[in-house]
């Protein structure tokens, strides 16, 4: 008598299968999970009542901001301008909308694959911070010259950020160069620097560039302030970036330095077309988790009186008219940091997927 064969039960998939195996497995996952369900429930609800629901969008309507009412948003239409722009001229504030979005642009590009060669990140992120840099400063082709002094708010943010990583990145190729340098001298000498630099906080740097360093060298050298301090940025951000890159040039093979040796290569092209590359590629998602810290540290520079856009949302609640609410000032804050440093995040980590799947 033939055995007919069974047909095999129905894969345990599906999103109430997924709940069950994380959220109520056991009694007491259950618990929990219920628990906090309502906590969040609670926490979301009262967040959009006093976000959306109940607030105060309009400047219009600033009397209706009490501390019964939701969240006064006025504030952000009435000095947005402030937190955004900073001190740069009203009239001349489209300039800075379109140097921000220049290097949005190229951050942006620089995200793309197509871009990932050594000859052509370098030129594209030139491009870019040139670009922000000619429209911010003007001085030509009629656009009223606006110096250092009136930068401000989120562009004064974008242009330390953009200034310490092309300054930084280069130089940080050359420190992790010559740490690995078979000339001793030059090998612990820079090994030394950089951890010199890396063992001393960020303010210590920036406050002595931006006093001390007047005192010490003559004026012909001195440079603007705000100069002296994205310089001494890039130089802690590249002593940081530059054991990136070791580490990066260490998981390289050695059979293909012996390789190239053999092939009778030059020593730059070994570096520019084999090393780097793979350097670059391996370290791609800690270069990114490194960005990120460096956008968020740019706020430190609201110590030393540069008003960035940390000091211009400070600047915004430090009238008697919106003094009230700086919840708000705060949040909005926050979601500028968020929406750059989130969106940096979340490329490092599809970077990660990509690296681990192979892809170039």
């Amino acid at each position: 008598m033939a055995i007919e064969a069974q047909a095999p039960p129905p894969s345990a998939t599906g999103p109430a299968v997924w709940l069950r195996k994380h959220f109520f497995a056991t009694w007491y996952d259950t618990v929990f999970s219920l628990v906090f369900a309502v906590l969040i429930y609670l926490a979301l609800k009262a967040f959009i009542g006093w976000a959306f629901v109940d607030a105060i969008w309009r400047v219009e309507n600033k009397d209706l901001c009490t501390h019964d009412a939701g969240a006064c948003w006025a504030v952000i239409e009435s000095r947005g301008r402030l937190i955004l722009f900073g001190l740069y001229p009203y009239e001349e504030q489209w300039r800075s909308t379109l140097a921000c979005l220049a290097v949005i642009i190229t951050i942006a590009l620089s995200c793309l694959p197509s871009f990932w060669s050594i000859r052509r990140l370098p030129i594209l992120w030139i491009a870019g911070f040139a670009t922000f840099v000619l429209l911010m400063r003007g001085g030509f082709a009629g656009l009223e010259l606006v110096t250092s002094e009136q930068w401000g708010g989120l562009s004064l943010t974008i242009f330390i950020f953009s200034a310490v990583f092309v300054i930084g990145m280069p130089l940080a190729v050359l420190f992790a160069l010559a740490r690995r340098s078979s000339l001793p001298v030059i090998a612990k000498s820079f090994g030394f620097f950089i951890d010199i630099v890396r063992s001393l906080p960020l303010l210590a740097l920036l406050f002595a560039a931006a006093v001390v360093v007047p005192l010490l060298v003559p004026d012909w050298l001195q440079g603007n302030k705000l100069m002296r301090v994205v310089i001494a940025f890039a130089i802690f951000f590249a002593a940081y970036q530059a054991e990136i890159i070791r580490a990066g040039l260490q998981s390289i093979s050695q059979g293909q330095e012996e390789a190239v040796a053999a092939l009778g290569m030059p020593y730059w092209s070994l570096v520019i077309d084999i090393l780097l590359p793979q350097a670059f590629r391996n370290t791609l998602p800690s270069t990114i988790n490194q960005a990120v810290i460096t956008f968020k540290e740019t706020s430190i520079v609201t110590i030393i009186g540069f008003f960035e856009v940390m000091a211009s949302g400070n600047a915004a609640i430090g009238s008697g008219e919106w003094g009230n609410q700086y919840v708000e000032v705060y949040v909005f804050l926050a979601l500028i940091y968020f929406v750059f440093v989130f969106g940096l995040s979340r490329y490092g980590a599809w970077l990660e997927t990509r690296m681990r799947l192979g892809h170039a």
